[in-house]
């Protein structure tokens, strides 16, 4: 092997995701490399305790996978003492007992998953990845500040040094440190997540685990028992005790993302959680204590829930004790150049590409769009050109299609824009359809797949949702009470989404 590939491929080692794999049997460890060891995930493997213990302290996975049953440990001995080493790395238990309670107890003491043997390895790898992100969102911090301090290199970054923004970071500081329940409000793709592991990352916590919650990804039920837990026999096919995260995540940081989607119950749970550090299992009597730090984010507007009876006012008023308010990228367009050369420099390691600079006509259309999709709609066009880009310079002709129309430029007025009064609600949703072109699903699939899109599923549901929303209200005229009647959603969430997607202005935010 050349110099240059030994290189190379220790590079690649050192920035592809480890699994480390404890087991004594031979033919699992065997089956786990070969079917979820590739290029994209190294596995390491070890069939004692102590020598896996020793394989954490030197080879830093990102993720553990260990036996309950191991000859020189148990497994809850040997998690403890990987608990001691690095209480981030999410660890997996296995065991061949369905009923054990020791892999149970591991989860109280925070374990990620326990899976039972023999092993769905479709279902292994899906709790590997899961389990993966939850590392990196431990391990590598969000940080702030300009674009080009040294934070190192896997740092992600918040950009912007705008007025608007230096307030953000500013209360960052002030709150990373006080162990407080804080709220973040802004839309979708402002970097609600980012905010939150940035103080988690300033944070007295910083060493013990964080995990990301999204409210809006599940169901009633099922957010409930991923929260609180629940006893074996609480509801059809709870067969085993299951430890919720409030639980698992003892000591750390939980981010809860889209916090307005709670039902009722749930909110009901989660003030006794922020208010008194405890809660029940579903179906269980006993009293679980914990010590959690709370982050909590919603695009919506929990005022205007808690008037209309659908946000606990007394929650409302536990979680906005620190309020974190990030505006959307129309209202700080002088952070355009710091995030196009931030994402540039990103991607041109990404994608070995060497673009030096754009157009003018190419920082023209970026500065007078209107940015519904906030800065992670900015990050997909970048990388969508940066993709499509022939040599060092970034072209009109590279960004994606819509773009390039003639409406985009034109009609991309934003809420800074329009003067107070001057259009009623219903004029600016039917001025903005105007300019819309049909979607094509497809279309829009390929060209975010070869974009490299890495939340491809996030960005097509908002794209459909945005159609269903544009030929409803054209069927209508504009009329929202129609819309959301025959929708079968509120008035206030057919107005909210409006807004998400771009299509409504924010009246409120102009007038001030």
């Amino acid at each position: 092997m050349n110099p240059l590939s030994r290189v190379l491929q220790e590079f690649l080692q050192l920035v592809t995701p480890k699994l480390l794999v404890i087991d004594d049997e031979p033919n699992i460890t065997f089956t786990i490399v070969e079917t979820i060891g590739s290029s994209t995930l190294q596995v390491i493997t070890s069939g004692t305790a102590r020598e896996g213990i020793e394989l954490l302290q030197k080879m830093r996975p990102d993720v553990v996978l260990c036996d309950v049953r191991l000859p020189d440990l148990s497994g809850l001995d040997a998690f403890d003492r990987m608990r001691l080493i690095d209480p981030r790395v999410p660890v997996i238990i296995m065991t061949a007992f369905a009923k054990t309670e020791t892999a149970i107890e591991a989860m109280r003491r925070g374990a990620f998953e326990y899976l039972v043997k023999p092993i769905d390895l479709s279902l292994l790898k899906q709790v590997v990845t899961r389990a993966i992100e939850v590392s990196r969102l431990s391990h590598i911090p969000a940080v702030v500040g300009e674009a080009d301090a040294d934070d190192g290199e896997n740092a992600e970054r918040i950009i912007g040094l705008s007025p608007t923004m230096q307030e953000v970071y500013k209360t960052i500081g002030r709150v990373a440190s006080q162990d407080a329940t804080v709220l973040i409000l802004g839309e979708s793709g402002t970097g609600k997540e980012l905010v939150a592991r940035a103080i988690y990352h300033y944070s007295k916590r910083s060493q013990m685990p964080f995990l990301a919650v999204n409210c809006a990804s599940l169901t009633e039920s099922l957010l409930e028992s991923e929260l609180f837990g629940h006893e074996k026999g609480a509801f059809t096919g709870a067969d085993q005790r299951r430890i919720g995260k409030f639980e698992q995540v003892n000591g750390g940081t939980i981010f809860l993302d889209e916090i307005g989607d709670m039902s009722p119950a749930t909110q009901a749970k989660a003030l006794r959680l922020v208010q008194q550090q405890e809660f029940e299992r579903i179906g269980g009597n006993e009293t679980i204590r914990t010590d959690v730090r709370i982050i909590a984010a919603t695009n919506q507007d929990l005022s205007a829930m808690v008037a209309a009876g659908t946000f606990r006012q007394d929650l409302y008023y536990r979680m906005n004790g620190f309020t974190i308010r990030l505006p959307p990228l129309r209202e700080r367009r002088e952070d355009l150049p710091l995030l196009l050369d931030h994402f540039v420099k990103v991607f041109n390691q990404e994608f070995g590409k060497k673009v030096r600079t754009v157009t003018e006509e190419f920082q023209a259309i970026l500065t007078a769009y209107k940015w519904p999709g906030n800065v992670r709609e900015f990050q997909s066009a970048i990388r969508f050109a940066m993709v499509h880009a022939t040599t060092d310079v970034l072209t009109v002709d590279c960004l994606p299609e819509h773009f390039r129309q003639r409406g985009a430029i034109e009609d991309s007025r934003g809420v800074d824009s329009i003067p107070s009064g001057s259009l009623s609600d219903d004029e600016i949703v039917a001025d903005s359809l105007a300019t819309l072109s049909p979607l094509n699903v497809n279309d829009l699939t390929r060209r975010l797949l070869a974009a490299g899109q890495t939340d491809l599923y996030r960005e097509l549901i908002a794209a459909v949702d945005r159609e269903i929303l544009v030929e409803t209200m054209k069927h209508f005229g504009s009329n929202q009470f129609h819309a959301a009647e025959r929708l079968g959603i509120s008035r206030m969430t057919l107005r909210n989404k409006l807004r998400q997607a771009g299509l409504l202005a924010d009246k409120r935010g102009a007038d001030e």
